[in-house]
């Protein structure tokens, strides 16, 4: 999960440092998935906790997005369309993410301003 290319993406662009990170794995990933979602055994997906609420999967990605500046048109253009039509697209890239951008093998956990980023 922390090298994530999606992570790596949002540590690059996120230039006011509004976005912290925790494995949906960890005490506070299941903490939070707990306490919105109920039952979470098929739930693997981004989750995104801001002042409006909890979002998850292509709602949580077009807000990051938003407030990453650099693909905000992203945002606008697909803002309205359904959500379920929105995490139809989603799901399906999340199950071909690997073969289209492949996995990374480095992380960039070695610096002490990511790593304070980072719920463990």
């Amino acid at each position: 999960m922390f090298c994530n290319k999606t992570i790596q993406f949002i540590l690059k662009n996120d230039k006011k440092e509004r976005f912290f990170f925790a494995a949906l794995q960890s005490e506070i990933g299941q903490y939070v998935k707990d306490l919105h979602f109920g039952d979470t055994s098929a739930l693997d997906s981004i989750i995104l906790v801001d002042k409006e609420g909890v979002h998850f999967k292509s709602t949580a990605v077009l807000k990051i997005f938003k407030h990453c500046g650099s693909i905000s048109w992203l945002s606008y253009l697909t803002n309205w369309m359904l959500v379920s039509i929105r995490d139809f697209f989603y799901d399906t890239f999340v199950k071909k993410r690997y073969t289209i951008f492949g996995k990374s093998d480095t992380c960039m956990l070695s610096a002490l301003n990511v790593r304070q980023r980072f719920f463990m």
